[in-house]
């Protein structure tokens, strides 16, 4: 077995990413020369933004067949495509890893959002320059990496996860973060209480 190569029994490392876009309906010539509507980033990132090409070689992007060259390769960081168009369509987004790690391509599934399909937080209509924004966190899991790929991620001080514990003061990007988390299941209890009182108060009523 060539050297790196070995597997590290035992061991399991996940990188915590986050994949989605943001869109902003077009504006002035760009918005009369076609029937394009919105201009569009699809990305893959690390929290914080931070650079992922010390594992991540490539990352392509299937866009809906009406888009020349549909299949697009991005391989130099940011892991990220802008276009432009008028739909909202289903974008497979497949991640390949360096060959020191020896790891398939990871496939993920993102439905481009182009429309706010809501208020604002504030109640009020959503602005015309505020970007819609769809991401996803997720984490990639490396179970029993090579040695070569441990090296890497070592190197690159990645053996563990690296979610934040507060929420970045960066509006511009997904507030991924342990306090968000814990924001969300506040959320979820809440709910979950308030469907419980609605259910004992109907019981009684009966």
């Amino acid at each position: 077995m060539a050297t790196g190569t070995k597997r590290i029994k035992g061991i399991s490392i996940t990188r915590p990413i986050y994949y989605g876009n943001n869109a902003l309906p077009l504006t002035g010539k760009k918005a009369n020369d076609s029937d394009h509507t919105h201009k569009w980033t699809v990305a893959v990132r690390g929290l914080g933004n931070d650079d992922l090409s010390y594992y991540i070689k490539k990352v392509t992007f299937k866009l809906h067949e009406t888009y020349p060259n549909s299949l697009r390769t991005i391989e130099q960081p940011p892991f990220e495509l802008q276009e432009t168009g008028w739909g909202e369509f289903e974008i497979l987004i497949k991640i390949h890893f360096h060959p020191a790690a020896s790891e398939k391509p990871v496939s993920l599934y993102h439905h481009l959002r182009l429309h706010p399909y809501e208020d604002d937080v504030s109640g009020q209509p959503w602005p015309k320059e505020k970007p819609v924004t769809s991401y996803s966190y997720d984490e990639l899991v490396f179970n029993e990496p090579t040695e070569a790929f441990y090296q890497i991620l070592s190197d690159n001080n990645a053996l563990s996860p690296n979610l934040p514990v507060k929420k970045s003061k960066d509006s511009n990007i997904p507030q991924f973060s342990v306090q968000m988390e814990h924001e969300e299941l506040d959320r979820l209890n809440a709910a979950q209480r308030e469907v419980h009182s609605q259910t004992m108060a109907l019981k009684q009523r009966m």
